[in-house]
């Protein structure tokens, strides 16, 4: 039976509107590999590559070297070093009293950064992070700075190398309890990644990016969106979102009374979020002695973008704190 007039019309209004994406995916596909190539040239990689055994970080440090511990910056999920940027131009700057010693970096993946072997879990992170500090002179110990998933990195570094940790910052980081809701994230984040991933892919990410990114993203990694958000660190999320439960229980297994002894410690939470989630947020600052949990007046969990001044004067009070013996 011959198909009806209105039929024939759909399927070929459909077969002309598959044709055209196939051929916009083509062109942005094309345009997308040309341009990569002249990527280094364009967007060169600010501050330098570092080896770490197989594979090179991108690593970024200001400010003078001193005798007072150095400023380490760990990004959250999906972001790469640059999303400190001003946090780390304003406590290294001479605003700082005199500037301190910060760096900030990409984990393998992200941005400049080459790719490194997997399960990409918090623990294998935080062994590269050592193996970076390490590899790059900048010496210890260290205040690390940590927003959303950084946490989990910086927190079983802090387990692991206790000595290197003079104190920490953290800013609305991941709650590793919450497993049941981080099973279901990952299963959101691989369909995410995956639309993301084909974004970048056919040039979406290189023409539109500077939109794309969320608000109040530092200049520095708009301008270079393409890099910063490319198809690499798309495909990098995913795959450290696919570990974020074997990530959690690492972290977990960290916890006990008193696992940060003195060193100073500060917690940050946006507001706007369950009270359950606060007294999370405080029961993490009572694992210093020295421990404060501040709540922030920004319901954005960028807060170092909504707040810059407000973390930025946490890392000062710790850094100050790692200088001071503890109250007797």
């Amino acid at each position: 039976m011959p198909a009806r007039p209105g039929r024939r019309r759909w399927r070929r209004a459909l077969a002309g509107a598959l044709a055209l994406v196939a051929v916009v995916s083509v062109c942005g596909w094309a345009y997308e590999t040309l341009a990569r190539r002249g990527d280094p040239a364009r967007y060169p990689a600010p501050g330098r590559l570092v080896d770490v055994g197989g594979h090179r970080l991108r690593l970024d440090c200001t400010g003078p070297r001193g005798s007072g511990p150095t400023v380490v910056f760990e990004a959250g999920l999906g972001e790469s070093g640059l999303t400190w940027a001003r946090v780390q131009q304003e406590v290294s700057g001479p605003s700082s009293g005199g500037g301190l010693r910060a760096c900030s970096y990409d984990r393998a993946g992200y941005a400049w950064s080459e790719p490194g072997p997997g399960p990409r879990d918090a623990g294998r992170l935080a062994g590269e992070l050592h193996a970076l500090l390490g590899a790059s002179g900048e010496r210890g110990p260290y205040v690390l700075v940590a927003h959303s998933y950084g946490g989990n990195v910086t927190r079983v570094f802090a387990d692991r190398w206790p000595a290197l940790t003079a104190g920490l910052v953290l800013v609305d980081v991941t709650d590793e309890q919450g497993v049941g809701e981080l099973r279901m994230a990952e299963r959101l984040l691989g369909v995410q990644t995956a639309v993301y991933g084909v974004a970048a892919r056919v040039g979406v990410v290189r023409l539109f990016g500077s939109r794309l990114v969320p608000g109040g993203t530092p200049e520095v990694a708009r301008r270079q969106a393409a890099v910063v958000y490319g198809a690499g660190t798309i495909a990098t999320s995913g795959a450290e979102g696919a570990t974020s439960v074997d990530s959690a229980r690492q972290v977990q297994a960290t916890v006990r009374p008193g696992a940060w002894g003195a060193r100073p410690v500060v917690v940050i939470a946006s507001s706007g979020q369950p009270e359950e989630a606060y007294d999370h947020y405080a029961a993490l600052a009572r694992l210093s002695s020295r421990g404060r949990f501040v709540r922030a007046a920004t319901a954005d969990h960028y807060v170092h973008y909504a707040q810059p001044d407000l973390v930025a004067d946490a890392v000062r009070d710790v850094v100050a704190g790692a200088f001071s013996p503890p109250p007797r």
